[in-house]
């Protein structure tokens, strides 16, 4: 019989919503093992992504991109640390999407469990920027926890 996997993965973008990911997975998963991760986009991702990227964001460097990511991983993992996990942090660039580098970390580190926040979007905002937690549910080969934002259900008025 394999080692049973012991280390979460949680998914941090600085967001209210993976903050309280964060905090609700302590109440009940805390004490235990944990990845943080950050996934940030290289220039080259941002450049050729949707319409509507400001164009602040294109003129960063990958070092600074790469620098900020670092930072908002080590922001996730104080939280992590005060909702009793023993953390790592990972800020990894995206390859693909962000829910499939998501899924290549967990596979990479053999989680046994990916914790996210979903920005509970609807309507035209879920059509154009899709959900992240959605596509990690669909596509995981791993148990997901899921935490909605407290206006899940809510409509939004996209």
């Amino acid at each position: 019989m394999s080692e049973p996997r012991s280390s979460i993965l949680i998914a941090y973008d600085g967001s209210e919503f993976a903050r309280d990911a964060i905090h609700q997975a302590g109440l009940v998963l805390a004490p235990r093992p944990a990845c943080v991760l950050t996934v940030w986009e290289p220039v080259e991702a941002i450049a050729m992504g949707p319409v509507g990227v400001a164009g602040a964001e294109i003129e960063k460097t990958d070092d600074e991109l790469a620098r900020a990511a670092h930072e908002t991983a080590e922001e996730g993992a104080a939280l992590a640390r005060e909702a009793g996990f023993e953390v790592n942090t990972i800020d990894k660039a995206r390859r693909q999407s962000v829910w499939s580098t998501i899924l290549e970390v967990a596979d990479d580190h053999d989680a046994a469990l990916i914790v996210l926040g979903s920005h509970g979007r609807t309507g035209i905002s879920y059509v154009l920027k899709g959900s992240v937690a959605t596509a990690v549910s669909q596509h995981a080969k791993r148990p997901v926890m899921i935490v909605p934002s407290a206006n899940s259900g809510v409509a939004q008025g996209d």
